[in-house]
C-alpha cells in the first residue's frame, strides 16, 4: 500500500475494520469525533453498522447489546464522555462483554480545553466504574501505534471477554503522520469462543477462576441471560456471599493472571545506566529525544516505554528498575502513573515526576532539566 498521510483517528478506525469490527456507536465529542465519521463511512463497506447515538450513555448501551448479539464492537469518546460511559463500563465488566473503548484524551477537568491534549484520564480509566475490577488499557505514542494497538485491543477483548480501553490523546488523534499501515506487523486475529453444538449454554461458566467463558448470542437458538446485578455462572441473580465472591474473583483473576502476557513495552537499556526514564503515550517521544541528548553528553540513561498501562506490567518495570538509582516519569498530568512506579521501586531509588498540564507538550529539555540531568 505504501505510505499515507493519516491522522491517528483514521488509523484507529481502519484498525477496527482490519480487526473485523462490524458495529460502532458513538456521540460527537472533540477530539474523538472523526472516529465516528470514519466508521460511518467504513463500517457499511464490510456489512457493518455505525450509529451516531443520542448521547454517550446510549452509545455504550448499543455497543453492549450488539456485542452480546454477536457483533464485534467499538465506541470512541473523550474525557467527559468516559464519565457518562462509567455505569455501562461496569455492566460490560459484570456481563463479560467484549468491546473496545477509545478515549482520545483532552485537557480537563470537566469541559476543560476541548481542543487541547492531555493524558489526565489514566487513573480515571483504571477506576472508572464501581467495584474496582481490573481493566485492560493500551497507550499509543504515534499514528502507527494507534493502528497496531487498536487491533491488539480487539484481540484482548475477544480473548478475555472484557472491555478494553485505548488511551490516546488529541496530539495523536488529530495529528497527521506519514505511515505505512501495511508494514505494521499484526498478530493473528483472535476469534470469539462460542459454545459448540448442542452443548448446554451457561453464560458465565468457568471451572478455574482464570477460565474465559464461551458465548452464545442473543437472537440465537439458545436462551441467553444478561444482568447488571450480582449473579451466578448461569446469570441468575444471587445474594449468596460465596457465589458473589467467586464471581468477583473470576473477573479479577482472568486479567491479573494474564498480566505478563498482555504486557507490551519497548526497552532501550544502556549497560551500567543508573538513570531510567519510564514514559508512555505522546510524551515518550519527547523522552526518546531527551535520552539521545543525555547520551550525547556522556550520560548513561536507559528507557522503558509502556504500551500496556493496565494491568500494570510489573515484571517488565521491576526488571528495568534493577540497578537504577534515579527514575524519571514524565506525564501530561499532575502525576498519575508515577504512583505505580513508586510502588515497585526500592526505597533507595529516587522517583522524580516531570508533570505539566497547561495544554502544551513536555519538551525534551524540560525532562532533562526537571529530571536533574542538566
Amino acid at each position: 500500500m505504501g505510505k499515507e498521510f493519516l491522522e491517528g483517528n483514521e488509523a484507529i478506525a481502519r484498525a477496527a475494520i482490519k480487526a473485523k469490527c462490524d458495529f460502532f456507536a458513538g456521540y460527537p465529542i472533540t477530539p474523538a469525533s472523526s472516529i465516528l465519521h470514519y466508521m460511518l463511512e467504513l463500517a457499511p463497506q464490510i456489512g457493518g453498522v455505525a450509529i451516531q447515538a443520542e448521547d454517550e450513555i446510549a452509545s455504550m448501551g448499543f455497543c453492549i447489546a450488539a456485542a452480546m448479539a454477536g457483533r464485534k464492537v467499538m465506541t470512541a469518546t473523550s474525557g467527559p464522555g468516559i464519565s457518562l460511559y462509567s455505569e455501562n463500563v461496569g455492566l460490560a465488566i459484570i456481563g463479560e462483554t467484549p468491546m473496545v473503548i477509545v478515549n482520545i484524551q483532552r485537557q480537563g477537568p470537566a469541559t476543560g480545553s476541548a481542543t487541547k491534549g492531555a493524558e489526565g484520564d489514566i487513573q480515571f480509566t483504571r477506576w472508572v466504574t464501581s467495584g474496582g475490577q481490573p481493566i485492560i488499557a493500551l497507550s499509543p505514542a504515534s499514528v502507527g501505534e494507534a493502528y497496531e494497538l487498536t487491533y491488539r485491543a480487539f484481540n484482548l477483548a475477544e480473548q478475555y471477554r472484557v472491555p478494553v480501553f485505548l488511551l490516546a490523546n488529541k496530539e495523536i488523534g488529530v495529528t497527521r503522520e506519514s505511515v505505512d499501515l501495511s508494514a505494521i506487523k499484526l498478530p493473528r486475529l483472535v476469534k470469539r469462543k462460542v459454545t459448540p453444538g448442542r452443548q448446554k449454554y451457561v453464560p458465565h461458566y468457568f471451572k478455574e477462576l482464570t477460565d474465559v467463558p464461551t458465548m452464545s448470542f442473543f437472537g440465537g437458538k439458545r436462551v441467553a441471560r444478561y444482568t447488571t446485578s450480582t449473579h451466578d455462572q448461569a446469570a441468575y441473580l444471587t445474594t449468596d456471599p460465596g457465589t458473589i465472591q467467586q464471581m468477583i474473583d473470576h473477573y479479577t483473576a482472568k486479567i491479573d493472571e494474564a498480566a505478563d502476557d498482555m504486557a507490551l513495552v519497548k526497552e532501550d537499556f544502556q549497560k551500567g545506566a543508573e538513570i531510567l526514564i519510564i514514559s508512555y503515550g505522546i510524551i515518550s517521544r519527547s523522552a526518546v529525544v531527551a535520552i539521545r541528548e543525555a547520551r550525547a553528553r556522556g550520560m548513561k540513561v536507559s528507557a522503558l516505554v509502556l504500551q500496556t498501562l493496565w494491568p500494570v506490567p510489573k515484571k517488565a518495570i521491576k526488571s528495568a528498575l534493577s540497578g537504577i538509582k534515579k527514575v524519571i516519569v514524565p506525564e501530561m498530568n499532575m502525576g498519575q502513573y508515577i504512583l505505580e512506579i513508586e510502588r515497585l521501586a526500592s526505597p533507595e531509588t529516587e522517583v522524580i515526576g516531570v508533570n505539566k498540564m497547561n495544554t502544551t507538550l513536555i519538551s525534551p529539555d524540560e525532562i532533562l532539566q526537571r529530571g536533574g540531568l542538566l
